[in-house]
């Protein structure tokens, strides 16, 4: 840069002595001299001069945009995305704890009370891109005493994100639960298996009514081994059982139980589920058989005709329902069974019989996994 400084200036220089020895200097010939040596001086002033200077960021994280909040009992489970950026578009370096502030007044402009703090995750090494925004939690336990004050009211929930200095740039968004107090699960709660379903039996839970707040029972169903779980039913708050008809068979499953309360107020509905009872794990091992047919009748063949009886009877409704089996015997015999395979519709010709006797029949349904109901009333009928 000197050195393009130096020649202007010689330029200048030479120009100057050519024009005093060739006579007076025109217009154009100053003004080329005054152009250069405003260029070179401009070029001198720039060279290493700093810009405007910028003010050191504050490192304030960008309010978080995602708050989300689920009551469970008396529980508030709260979750976000973790700020990786300041308000000033860079970078955060250095991350501060995370307040989060609990208000009954639902702008919730300053924090009411803070309920905690969550401390920052470390990040990223220096140079290293984040693949995915990380998820921050906190979990709050509501006092009493705020369900207490009016039962639907809502709590307002919302987090400031902080920097070393303990300086935020503004809350988040604001999120709200409902503040009534909840019932604790019903007690003695069972599950027993039957040939109708599964069973679902407890101790009622006694209520006390309180304006604009109803509850009731709410039941679950997983599979073992599957992360899938299924709502099976509801019952009001004093029955003491709930049958579950849905279920499959020789499988292994996992029931629990909840009270469900209702907050009514303002023309809105709103529910909390309580705590849990404990889960019971049940087999649904089938070893109940269908139920026995009835209505049985024996027709025997007519003079003339080849010696058979026809027996027809009701049809049984289970759903797994495999076929019958026929029995048979001669006055003073045991019964034994005649056909080979189930019978798969309520009727059966029994053929190749004597004449002149009588036989008497019964009639035994069996399921799918082999199950055999007891044997029907017998009936009788005189081969002629």
């Amino acid at each position: 840069m000197f050195a393009i400084f130096k020649t202007a200036f010689r330029t200048i220089f030479l120009k100057s002595s050519k024009c005093s020895r060739e006579g007076p200097t025109t217009n154009d010939q100053r003004l080329t001299t005054v152009s250069v040596l405003a260029l070179a001086v401009a070029l001198w002033t720039s060279c290493g001069a700093p810009g405007v200077p910028l003010p050191p960021s504050l490192e304030l994280a960008k309010p978080v945009s995602d708050l989300r909040a689920v009551r469970k009992g008396d529980k508030v489970y709260l979750a976000w995305t973790v700020p990786m950026r300041t308000t000033d578009r860079q970078n955060i370096r250095h991350f501060g704890n995370t307040a989060v502030c609990r208000s009954l007044d639902p702008s919730l402009t300053t924090c009411g009370t803070l309920v905690g703090e969550v401390p920052p995750q470390t990040p990223p090494p220096t140079g290293q891109s984040v693949t995915s925004p990380s998820q921050a939690t906190f979990v709050d336990t509501l006092p009493d005493s705020l369900g207490n004050q009016d039962p639907t009211a809502q709590v307002t929930y919302a987090i400031s994100v902080m920097n070393t200095s303990r300086r935020s740039a503004g809350f988040s968004n604001r999120v709200q639960v409902p503040s009534a107090p909840t019932l604790p699960p019903p007690a003695d709660f069972k599950v027993k298996v039957g040939p109708d379903g599964v069973m679902l039996n407890w101790t009622p839970i006694p209520e006390t009514p309180v304006q604009g707040i109803s509850h009731f029972y709410r039941a679950y169903r997983r599979e073992e081994g599957s992360t899938n779980e299924t709502q099976i039913g509801s019952a009001q708050l004093a029955t003491s059982s709930l049958n579950d008809p849905n279920f499959d068979w020789e499988k292994t499953y996992n029931y629990r139980m909840t009270v469900v309360t209702t907050i009514s107020s303002q023309g809105q509905t709103l529910q909390i589920e309580g705590d849990d009872t404990a889960i019971v794990r049940v087999a649904t091992h089938d070893v109940f058989p269908p139920a026995v047919p009835s209505g049985l009748q024996a027709v025997a063949s007519g003079a003339g005709q080849a010696s058979s009886v026809d027996l027809i009877w009701s049809p049984d409704t289970e759903s797994d329902l495999a076929g019958y089996n026929i029995y048979r015997h001669e006055e003073g015999t045991t019964s034994v069974k005649v056909n080979q395979q189930l019978v798969t519709t309520p009727a059966y010709r029994d053929s190749n019989l004597t004449s002149g006797k009588t036989y008497s029949y019964s009639v035994s349904a069996v399921d799918l996994r082999g199950n055999e109901s007891e044997k029907s009333e017998e009936t009788s009928e005189a081969v002629q």
